[in-house]
């Protein structure tokens, strides 16, 4: 069963600059599992050794956080939209001034 796999941008140079992607699977483990096989250097990306999303990547299911419902055995249907968000952090510098108190 086919589902869309939105890419971020910062990855789509391993699927030829494509911004979603088809691919089969009943479960997010088995997205990812194809997604690697059909764009090799994808999982490494969002998965640890150990085969865990990592913790700076967001998937979601047609806009459902995987971590709320049964992570990667989470299962998708045909027609199903996934998600690949990597989180963003940032943040203002601070200027320190000496006043020489």
């Amino acid at each position: 069963m086919p589902v869309t796999v939105r890419i971020p941008t910062p990855l789509r140079k391993l699927t030829a600059n494509q911004s979603d992607v088809q691919v089969e699977g009943e479960t997010i483990a088995s997205v990812l599992g194809n997604l690697d096989a059909a764009y090799p250097g994808l999982r490494e990306r969002l998965c640890d050794e150990s085969g865990n999303v990592r913790r700076f990547i967001n998937i979601y299911v047609n806009e459902e956080d995987i971590r709320f419902l049964d992570g990667t055995a989470t299962r998708v249907k045909d027609g199903d939209r996934v998600s690949i968000i990597p989180a963003i952090a940032g943040g203002a510098t601070t200027t320190i001034l000496d006043f020489g108190f």
